[in-house]
């Protein structure tokens, strides 16, 4: 089984860095934490991370300066840094430096899952499942086939593309803005219309579905079985 991705929690606050480590563990992330850029440098120097989250307002050392030290000795893992709300000049100096994203205090927790979602996505790109069983149906978004037992079921273009972007991401949320852009003259008000009638021919009851799931203010998730 392929290991979980490993993030490194890097703030000061003791409370913020104990609430990022419980949260993203239990979203099944490996996660260390480090209270300060010194502690942060061992570690990055002995363990290989696939996210550091960085706070810029630390003492000592600020989150800005272990940034830009890393991309200078050529560390390229990606970074999201966490800024204070309305710090414009920060999180631009952050980006000018090598940051992949930024997030402004305070948050919502699944904001940050998904925005640590996003560049995990980016930055290590993988395969998409070759099979997704759902109920007696088999998709294959490689081929974009769906098929029940020997019978092909079709789909429009739409719905391919919808199905397929949710597939992608078996399991994720993916929101109503992400899925639109990936499928060419939707919109997300068109999004909805398409993901009722995708369960008409998914769902076993598609007015309790089961495999493609709304996430309340966010989007849709597709739950294989």
């Amino acid at each position: 089984m392929k290991e979980a991705p490993h993030i490194l929690v890097v703030d000061d606050d003791d409370r913020i860095r104990t609430l990022l480590k419980q949260y993203l563990t239990g979203q099944d992330y490996r996660v260390t934490a480090a209270a300060h850029a010194a502690s942060a440098r061992k570690l990055l120097t002995t363990l290989d991370f696939d996210l550091t989250i960085l706070d810029i307002m630390m003492p000592g050392e600020s989150g800005l300066d272990l940034l830009e030290s890393l991309r200078s000795k050529g560390v390229k893992s990606p970074v999201l840094l966490l800024t204070a709300r309305g710090d414009t000049t920060d999180r631009i100096e952050g980006l000018k430096r090598g940051a992949d994203d930024y997030l402004a205090k305070p948050f919502e927790p699944e904001e940050l899952s998904l925005r640590v979602a996003a560049i995990l996505r980016r930055t290590h790109v993988e395969e998409p499942p070759e099979e997704i069983e759902m109920s007696g149906l088999v998709f294959n978004p490689k081929r974009g086939e769906l098929f029940e037992g020997d019978k092909r079921v079709r789909l429009t273009e739409a719905e391919l593309q919808l199905l397929s972007s949710l597939a992608f991401r078996a399991g994720e949320p993916v929101s109503r803005e992400e899925l639109a852009s990936n499928s060419p003259g939707s919109t997300e008000r068109s999004i909805d219309v398409q993901v009722t009638r995708l369960r008409r021919k998914i769902e076993p009851d598609p007015k309790q579905p089961i495999h493609i799931q709304t996430v309340r203010g966010i989007g849709y998730r597709l739950m294989p079985d």
